[in-house]
């Protein structure tokens, strides 16, 4: 049985694509790209079809990763029963996300990203949207998702008996 799992941030052309990209490579790298699929989407609907952000995908060839595969998605009511567990990028998007349908939140599926970064706080839990800054942003969302992806990547065995 598939695993799934939903990133999402505003436009889906920034930080979810991003994570979406780093995700993907760490399954395969664990050996449980079979297991597991990923999506991605926006919380807003701007950018539907649109490949990634250039800087996105910029940092990410930087990086040595393969971002053309990308295009941007909405987050509609139907992906709660597609999807197993549903990542919001920050505490708006999750805020829109629960406004969709409340019921479903208070099942514990939808959580914050970086629910599962090993430096995160109570006072820094978000991944920030880059899209108003410059490329240096883009560097410091990357690194944030890796090791927030690494830490979600040895979490998953046991999310997935859950």
């Amino acid at each position: 049985m598939t695993y799934r799992i939903a990133l999402v941030c505003l436009g889906n052309i920034c930080r979810s694509p991003i994570a979406h990209v780093v995700l993907e490579d760490r399954l395969v790298r664990a050996r449980l790209d079979d297991r597991v699929e990923v999506v991605s989407a926006g919380t807003g609907g701007w950018h539907d079809g649109e490949p990634m952000d250039r800087r996105a995908a910029a940092v990410l060839r930087d990086a040595g990763y393969d971002p053309s595969r990308h295009r941007a998605r909405t987050f509609s009511v139907d992906w709660y029963a597609e999807n197993d567990l549903i990542l919001a990028m920050d505490h708006s998007n999750r805020a829109d996300m629960v406004d969709v349908a409340p019921t479903v939140a208070e099942q514990g599926r939808i959580r914050l990203f970086r629910e599962f970064d090993p430096e995160a706080t109570d006072g820094d839990d978000e991944v920030p949207d880059p899209w108003y800054g410059g490329s240096d942003g883009f560097r410091d969302v990357l690194a944030m998702i890796e090791r927030t992806t690494d830490e979600l990547v040895a979490r998953l065995p046991d999310l997935m008996e859950s």
